[in-house]
């Protein structure tokens, strides 16, 4: 499992580590039972202290999403997949949220948002011309 951390975000590292776990479950990179990198080897990975990963991964605990195993580490919980496709979905609204209020302060016209929604998810996709797919994938 990759995990990045972006600087320039304003949310605190341990925050970003929690979600980059729970978009990794949310999306099936990381299932039920599956064990996450321990606290030591992701400080490591992440060139971060120790006590941040740890928070990360208490706070995972307390929202369910993680378990421990007895003298093994933490493992993704049975209810994990819901819960963070739940949180992914919030995520992701707030953020879109935040994107159409700045278009609609700046007086972009509705047709003008749309049109740049659907190029930036062609784009994103790797499809040229705005071609779209039912559902609109993950």
């Amino acid at each position: 499992m990759l995990f990045q951390l972006n600087t320039s975000d304003d949310r605190p590292i341990y925050s970003q580590i929690g979600d980059q776990v729970k978009f990794a479950v949310a999306a099936g990179l990381l299932g039920p039972g599956e064990l996450v990198p321990s606290v030591r080897e992701l400080s490591k990975r992440l060139v971060v202290n120790p006590n941040t990963v740890a928070r990360a991964y208490r706070e995972l605990q307390g929202q369910g999403v993680l378990e421990p195993v007895r003298g093994t580490g933490l493992q993704v919980a049975a209810a994990a997949p819901g819960l963070c496709r739940d949180d992914r979905r919030e995520f992701v609204r707030r953020r879109l949220r935040d994107a159409l209020d700045e278009a609609r302060r700046s007086n972009l016209a509705h047709d003008e948002i749309e049109a740049i929604l659907r190029e930036e998810w062609a784009a994103g996709n790797g499809r040229p011309g705005g071609a779209e797919t039912k559902g609109g994938g993950r």
